[in-house]
């Protein structure tokens, strides 16, 4: 490990990308800390956890994606949400649009560049949106509970609104959201990984150290009473936290491998013998995104109806969908498995594999070559497709069940199981593969020659 290490640091480009992304990420972890301008945040974070109540519901999982920024009420309480979002948006766009596709199938670097701008137009707006219903539903809860607010931001009113206080919440909200969105970027262009997958991750494991004191505090080790949590209950815990990292870890790297032959062939004057080689198919092809584009789905709307109000028809449609209830656990389930199969459909191309393998003279044994290869190749993907989504599915409400059958609080069950473990280890694996990759391009030997998968 420790040569290894020493091996990552000695490429001077390697060594600057790491240290850029580090020090980006530590960037945004600061903004956390920045409370929205107005706002006490002792007194929103107590209004948090009586909101929260220790149970799994929206505004936990909210928390938990801006890395504890929308308890704090600060300048990055929105995360990355309303990007995702946007990216969810495009890519259906693109997907019903022939045109918007065939434009990206003729010209890459111009498509790239015009679908990266219509994704941060349209995250500046749902972050305008989403930030003006955050601002409208702390102004109702400010009516309530008074101190949140600073007097003066609602002593000035145009129409009976305090709309200095919701012009300063949205501005400083979505430039908050917009600054985490160029950060990604700089990761993504001039670091390691992928920016916003890094930005999520990074909010995940901050949460670490509070989901350790919350343990110690239920373990009630200073008292002979029981506590909320057994040292049976908490080895249930680490046990099922091993089994979730290692099947992730299986089924990502899990490859489906199609074998090839090739024919002879002749180059200039001398006839190339034939060869044998494979088609690496993976499990899970879509990686995390499908999660990650589920809970991002489902947490629009439920966040609209929660900053609307309990009142309205549309508070009462957030109320099915607050997470651990059945509609949210059945709906969640779906979009994983459609989410996983629509990734995959938009990044994986069958036509364009079919194509080279008939220019370099492959083909698969017993399937030719043309039209029935991309065929066979679709029907075996779509197969080994459903294997990943299911699993993806499963794990990502295990946390549920596991918290209804020990009695565990959300918080402490979504960090050892589910969601939040499923992104954390899907983010540290491609990050370290793109690692591996600049070592391997050195003529280095990677560190995960041993623990790398090999399929049938």
């Amino acid at each position: 490990m420790i040569e290894s290490i020493r091996r990552i640091f000695s490429i001077p480009e390697l060594r600057i990308k790491i240290f850029t992304t580090c020090i980006l990420l530590a960037v945004c972890r600061v903004g956390t800390y920045i409370p929205v301008p107005g706002i006490n945040g002792d007194v929103a974070i107590s209004l948090f956890k009586f909101a929260s109540g220790g149970g799994q519901n929206l505004f936990q999982l909210f928390d938990i994606f801006s890395g504890g920024a929308f308890a704090k009420m600060t300048v990055l309480a929105l995360g990355v949400v309303p990007y995702i979002s946007a990216s969810i948006i495009i890519q259906l766009l693109i997907a019903l649009v022939p045109s918007i596709q065939r434009e990206v199938r003729e010209s890459p670097d111009q498509g790239k560049r015009k679908l990266s701008k219509w994704t941060r137009l349209a995250t500046l707006v749902l972050a305008l949106f989403q930030s003006g219903l955050f601002a409208r539903h702390v102004v109702r809860i400010s009516l309530a509970t008074p101190g949140v607010i600073v007097p003066e931001l609602l002593d000035v009113t145009l129409f009976g609104m305090p709309w200095l206080f919701y012009l300063t919440v949205m501005v400083t909200m979505t430039s908050g959201t917009l600054f985490l969105m160029w950060i990604g970027e700089q990761i993504t262009e001039k670091g390691v990984g992928n920016g916003i997958s890094l930005v999520i991750a990074l909010g995940i494991l901050s949460s670490f150290p509070s989901v350790i004191g919350s343990i110690i505090h239920q373990l009630n080790l200073e008292s002979q009473e029981a506590g909320q949590i057994t040292f049976v209950t908490l080895l249930i815990l680490c046990c099922l936290f091993v089994l979730i990292a290692v099947g992730t870890i299986l089924v990502i790297q899990g490859q489906r491998r199609i074998p090839l032959q090739y024919a002879r062939r002749i180059v200039g004057r001398h006839e190339v013998q034939g060869g044998n080689s494979h088609i690496p198919l993976k499990v899970n092809y879509a990686g995390v995104i499908p999660v990650i584009f589920a809970s991002s789905f489902l947490m629009f709307p439920a966040t609209i109806g929660q900053f609307i109000g309990r009142g309205t028809w549309m508070g009462q449609f957030s109320n099915y969908l607050s997470p651990g209830s059945w509609v949210y656990t059945l709906l969640y389930v779906l979009l994983i498995i459609g989410f996983t199969y629509f990734w995959t459909a938009t990044q994986f191309k069958p036509e364009q594999i079919a194509s080279d393998m008939k220019k370099n003279g492959a083909f698969i044994p017993g399937i030719r070559q043309g039209r029935p290869t991309q065929d066979f190749l679709e029907q075996t993907m779509s197969r080994i497709t459903l294997f990943g989504a299911l699993f993806l599915a499963m794990i990502a409400i295990l946390p549920t069940l596991v918290g209804r059958l020990l009695g565990v609080d959300a918080n402490i069950s979504q960090f050892f199981g589910g969601t939040s473990l499923l992104i954390l280890v899907g983010v540290i694996l491609d990050t370290t593969k793109q690692i591996e990759s600049h070592l391997l391009m050195k003529r280095y030997e990677g560190f995960m020659t041993k623990s790398r998968l090999k399929g049938r």
